[in-house]
């Protein structure tokens, strides 16, 4: 793949939507993102809405960040099998950050697997590798240690063209 000198990212990052191909990260066109059929908004609230999608391979997942506050997308290696080589962890401004407007960022799964993927101002990895919910100073905590739902989700990788 040819590096992109630095000026060039520089630019490219600056973009109010920045759009990534998880595999190899590699920028991708406004016309590719636009070619996502599937959508997974963060409305004004912390949570991905669908929690869990299914796409064929070769396909494009579009996240869409309308709540103020930022969020981001963070793969777990060890439960990602879809062919990703790096541990995944995006920026998703918030709403505030970006003069009102929404942010997105776009990943191209290219090979059949699972994706598990969560915020990680609003989740973290317990010690068997599952996202549990944060919990704020004096916030009711269940009897495994959890705060509430983490903010988190799934995507399924079918064989196929998309």
């Amino acid at each position: 793949m040819k590096r992109l000198p630095r000026r060039r990212l520089v630019i490219l990052l600056s973009l109010p939507t920045l759009v990534v191909v998880a595999t190899g990260f590699a920028f991708v066109t406004a016309a590719h993102a636009a070619r996502a059929k599937t959508v997974v908004m963060v409305p004004e609230e912390d949570r991905f809405e669908p929690a869990f999608i299914t796409v064929k391979a070769g396909g494009f997942v579009r996240w869409i960040n309308s709540d103020e506050d930022g969020h981001t997308i963070v793969s777990d290696d060890f439960f990602n099998t879809t062919g990703q080589n790096h541990h995944v962890d995006m920026e998703l401004p918030g709403t505030e950050d970006n003069g009102g407007q929404p942010t997105s960022v776009t990943l191209n799964f290219g090979k059949p697997g699972i994706f598990v993927y969560y915020c990680r101002f609003h989740s973290h990895l317990d010690e068997a590798h599952q996202p549990v919910a944060p919990g704020p100073d004096g916030g009711i905590q269940d009897p495994n240690g959890n705060y509430g739902t983490p903010m988190m989700g799934v995507v399924v990788v079918l064989p196929g063209n998309a």
